[in-house]
């Protein structure tokens, strides 16, 4: 009998189902600058350039790390791809820039059309609630690559912002202050460490009191999409950086928008450090530093302006609904 395809663990007709399965979820995501359909062999965005004077586009890429293995062993797989979007998002909302269209990647060993609809409906939604289209994708089934029941991901994201509103840190001066965002936990960053140091102790469907939901619950916590809100920031004060907290810390993150020659103190006791790092500290006996390198510790964005604008910086972040520190400041 001769070798196919399928017999080497590569399934066309489950591709073509997934394919089938995603594409309302895509296009609910379209709008219309989008030209392209789904299965067409790239996305076709038109610009729309009314109001832009010199237009940049602004691009990222970014997977969610071992946060998957989390969704595995829970298995709930609808979160996940909003994980990366909003991470995606971020990133270049932190620039100044508004989402165009997001692609992404999934890969695995064996495709199950049920769970990659899942993870893909996940994309969509998170898609809709930044406005930007999920214009194409692609998925790979790889046996004997990955297991059966495991996946990857990855997505880009492309923007653009007019040349003269690019947030980047330029003017940032002495004196200048840190305002500090809320996550509302790991966001995507952290989990080899965290896994390591919590799944040796604890059940991921163990109740904890200060969660009030199981660790599994807490661990999988959608990462938080600041783009709204930076969007109201830039419409009522003058933004001098936006730093998006990932992997590396706050310090981490935001020295890379301060200007040469200075630098950023940090006040760690101005807040209370989220009870879901509490555990992973005490649990896996890690060193305070190594804490502040690895995780966010509860601040997501971090938000530098000039001291005259702190007020109004707080009272647009709570009209916002979202919670606001005082962290530090440019030195």
């Amino acid at each position: 009998m001769s070798e196919t395809y399928k017999s080497s663990g590569v399934d066309i007709l489950a591709g073509d189902k997934t394919v089938e399965k995603i594409k309302r979820f895509a296009k609910s995501t379209f709008n219309k600058n989008v030209l392209s359909d789904i299965g067409l062999f790239g996305g076709f965005y038109e610009l729309d350039l009314t109001g832009y004077k010199n237009p940049v586009l602004v691009s990222s890429v970014d997977g969610v790390g071992t946060k998957l293995k989390i969704a595995f062993e829970m298995d709930k797989h609808d979160t996940i791809g909003q994980d990366l979007v909003n991470h995606c998002v971020n990133d270049i909302a932190v620039c100044g820039a508004e989402p165009l269209f997001f692609l992404d990647y999934y890969a695995t060993g064996k495709l199950n059309p049920d769970k990659a609809a899942k993870v893909i409906e996940g994309f969509s939604i998170a898609c809709r609630e930044n406005r930007c289209a999920l214009i194409g994708g692609e998925t790979a089934e790889m046996p004997g690559f990955y297991s059966d029941e495991e996946y990857d991901i990855s997505g880009t994201i492309v923007g653009i912002v007019d040349k003269s509103k690019i947030i980047n840190g330029s003017s940032i001066q002495k004196g200048d202050l840190l305002i500090g965002v809320t996550s509302n936990g790991l966001h995507t960053n952290g989990y080899s460490l965290a896994r390591k140091v919590l799944l040796e102790k604890y059940k991921l469907d163990q109740i904890f009191d200060e969660f009030g939901h199981s660790l599994g619950e807490q661990l999988l916590r959608i990462h938080k999409s600041y783009l709204q809100l930076i969007r109201t920031l830039k419409e009522k004060v003058e933004i001098k950086g936006l730093s998006h907290i990932t992997g590396g810390g706050i310090v981490g993150n935001t020295k890379r928008i301060i200007p040469e020659g200075l630098s950023i103190h940090i006040h760690w006791g101005n807040w209370e450090m989220p009870a879901i790092f509490k555990l992973i500290m005490n649990t896996g006996k890690i060193d305070i530093e190594e804490m502040r390198n690895v995780f966010n510790l509860g601040i997501g964005l971090v938000v530098i302006v000039s001291p005259k604008q702190e007020r109004l910086v707080f009272e647009s972040i709570h009209e916002m609904r979202e919670h606001a520190l005082l962290i530090g400041e440019v030195v």
